[in-house]
């Protein structure tokens, strides 16, 4: 399936094979709606191959692309799955166009499943609060790769595998597909005139999929009947004909706790979405809990004989499933007043609203014996009794504190108190660096984690509301070249995020240290291209960094690029990429893309800019915005200085790369690879938005130029 959010149509379209070696296609008007991107001198070939595969070919037999890198929601026999691709279902049975699901390679190398739409981002295969090793899972594996064989066996580098029913013949067509409703199912027939029958399948129960009936409703799943949807009492669906979109109340909820009731749905559990996760609290304190903020919709109650009652106090109710042999309750958080039909308790529901005033406390079966035991022998045992129930109680408190170190695996991000950012900074005493946004310390959770901890400016400072509907975007991405957040907190006037820290600090230092030979230089120009490719085409949401610069690209331990400070970012919907609105300019001097002072408007192309200055700075290691430089090409800029030496030195390739190439590398780099990076960069930083390559194109150039030398 090719073009599929954007189709043309079939009459008058056309599929053109450019003598440069694009592969381009037109609809009716002529207008470009897709192109390969690629660039050849040499003769081009297309071909598709018995093996589905359309493949395009120079005449020295190197691909510059090809169908099986650009899969949609489909993979075939012998077509390889690595972390550069994803399968993305469709929207729906009739609508191709791309739905909520994905199959991906995550940052730790593990095949992983997720839902992400507008509203809602959640891993559910393996699940999240698993680690890979305790569902069979190997982690951080060098190949990455996956792929289904002709005889009906899946294999994955992450050590996950499994063989069809149908087993062991080749002569039979197969094909893994991530369907609509977010399975995995592998088709099978024997010749072209048999009807494809299920082989294999990730999910029997359905209800397991996060995302399936939308929020604030229930998934019911019977082997007979099949799965069921059904809104939570007091809801109705958003969408009569698509229940991804979830219901919505028809009521309004006080932060009044005095107004606030709570109905039990029995047997039933809501995945996410946690405020608190917190073992060996009692059934009035979960509740009161809840009722103390007012994002909080409702909690669940749950008993196991390993770890006693647990409560999990719930910002959504999202991903919901009802099933008799779950040993826990949700207990949905409504006004005191509101009437509910009758209708409404039929599948899912007691009969009657609690209270929360009557609300009668679970008695703990230790707290039971140890009274009974008091009173057989006496006051000794009583003062015994005083002293447990003063641990208990400052045990529960720091369980609170404790608990959002485990939220991670349930929610992604761990929300911190003020003040247990403050400890972790001892008083904010470690300046690491700043922006226009804020400041960034650095600090060590209760963990022992080492944190980079960012305090935005009170001015850049959004509402809470705002504040975690941006940062559940920026939890949905996943990129080993960005930054990984951690945890935010949003207490009263107080925003501040928390990042992973990289010991080997920011490009810019490193370049200052003269400690990056050519390889790495190359390496990392690479992977922060592939890092700001994801965001600008890859995620749910586009997203403009807007502020590229080498103190925003930080360094792993073996320098490893990452993209980091999204405090300037621009989120985007899809479709919406050419026509974003700024109220104020973004960026920093040297790095910015004319067009944020010719008043045009403002595309991913500003990134792509600022990128190739990047570059420019990675080559001459000149900074654009060195003012206490005496040198005369500094002054004039390094993007005119460099354009200037390409011109002047043009009919002697090496002659002019020298003159521009940092001195601290003493000649010693390839001229050839460096040659590659510094047109890559001239093509960046093109005056016209609109002659820049995108960055995704930008990546193939460069992934060519180490691969085979082009």
């Amino acid at each position: 399936m090719a073009n599929r959010d954007q189709p043309v149509n079939g009459k008058g379209s056309k599929l053109t094979l450019r003598e440069a070696g694009d592969l381009l296609l037109t609809d009716p008007g002529r207008t470009t709606v897709w192109t390969a991107g690629t660039f050849s001198l040499k003769p081009v070939q297309l071909h598709l191959n018995d093996s589905g595969n359309a493949v395009l070919l120079a005449v020295d037999g190197v691909v510059l692309w090809q169908s099986f890198d650009s899969p949609t929601d489909t993979i075939l026999t012998n077509q390889p799955f690595t972390r550069n691709v994803k399968l993305v279902s469709s929207r729906s049975q009739s609508n191709f166009s791309s739905g909520f699901y994905k199959l991906f390679f995550d940052g730790y190398d593990v095949l992983r499943l997720i839902f992400e739409s507008n509203a809602l981002s959640s891993l559910y295969w393996p699940p999240q609060w698993a680690m890979p090793w305790d569902v069979g899972r190997v982690a951080y594996n060098q190949s990455t790769f996956a792929w289904l064989d002709p005889s009906g066996y899946f294999d994955s580098s992450d050590n996950f595998n499994f063989t069809s029913e149908d087993y062991g013949s080749r002569l039979i067509q197969r094909r893994l597909k991530l369907d609509y409703d977010g399975n995995i199912l592998l088709y099978s027939r024997k010749s072209l005139g048999d009807r494809w029958v299920v082989s294999w399948q990730t999910f029997h129960n359905p209800c397991k999929i996060h995302g399936i009936c939308g929020t604030n409703s229930l998934c019911t799943y019977d082997h007979n009947i099949g799965r069921k949807c059904s809104c939570l009492p007091g809801h109705k669906m958003k969408n009569r004909g698509d229940w991804s979109y979830g219901c919505e109340p028809d009521f309004n909820l006080s932060c009044d706790k005095s107004e606030s009731a709570f109905l039990k749905l029995s047997h039933s559990e809501f995945y996410g979405y946690d405020l608190l996760s917190s073992p060996n609290y009692t059934f009035k304190d979960c509740q009161n809990l809840c009722l103390k903020r007012c994002e909080c919709k409702g909690f669940e109650y749950s008993f196991s004989y390993d770890e006693g009652y647990y409560c999990y106090t719930k910002t959504l109710l999202a991903n919901g499933y009802q099933v008799p042999s779950y040993s826990g309750d949700t207990y949905m958080r409504l006004p005191k007043n509101h009437q509910l039909s009758r209708e409404e308790f039929k599948l899912n529901c007691s009969d009657q609203v609690v209270k929360h005033e009557e609300i009668k406390s679970h008695e703990n079966q230790s707290v039971r014996f140890i009274l009974w035991f008091a009173i057989g022998i006496g006051g000794l045992e009583i003062l015994s009794i005083l002293v447990v129930w003063c641990l208990l109680i400052r045990t529960q408190k720091d369980a609170v504190t404790d608990a959002r170190s485990h939220i991670l695996a349930t929610t992604r991000f761990i929300r911190f108190s003020f003040a247990e950012l403050k400890k972790a900074t001892r008083g904010f005493a470690q300046e690491i660096g700043r922006g226009s946004e804020g400041i960034v310390y650095k600090g060590i959770l209760s963990d022992s984690r080492v944190a980079a901890v960012k305090r935005l400016n009170k001015a850049s400072c959004q509402g809470e509301a705002e504040f975690l509907a941006e940062l559940s975007t920026i939890g949905r991405l996943n990129h080993m070249n960005l930054i990984e957040m951690w945890g935010y907190c949003a207490e009263g006037n107080h925003r501040l995020l928390v990042y992973e820290y990289l010991e080997y600090g920011s490009l810019k230092e490193n370049l200052s240290r003269n400690v990056l030979d050519w390889k790495k230089r190359f390496e990392i120009a690479v992977g922060t291209a592939k890092g700001l490719a994801y965001l600008h085409e890859e995620c749910l949401e586009w997203i403009l960094h807007c502020d590229v610069k080498p103190q925003n690209i930080l360094l792993t331990s073996n320098y490893q690029p990452k993209v980091a400070d999204f405090g300037l970012s621009k989120l985007l919907k899809r479709g919406e990429l050419n026509k974003p609105s700024f109220s104020r300019i973004r960026g920093t001097r040297g790095y910015m893309a004319p067009e944020w002072v010719t008043n045009q408007s403002i595309t991913s192309k500003v990134d792509v800019y600022s990128y190739g200055v990047v570059l420019l700075e990675i080559l001459t290691g000149k900074s654009p915005t060195d003012s206490n430089s005496s040198e005369e090409k500094e002054h004039r800029g390094v993007v005119k200085w460099v354009k200037e030496m390409v011109i002047d030195g043009s009919s002697e390739t090496a002659s002019w790369v020298e003159k521009i190439m940092d001195p601290s590398m003493e000649g010693d780099y390839d001229v050839e690879k460096m040659e590659n990076l510094l047109r890559a960069a001239l093509e960046c930083v093109r005056e016209d938005k609109d002659e820049r390559p995108s960055m995704s194109q930008v990546v193939k150039a460069l992934s060519l130029a180490r691969n085979y030398g082009l």
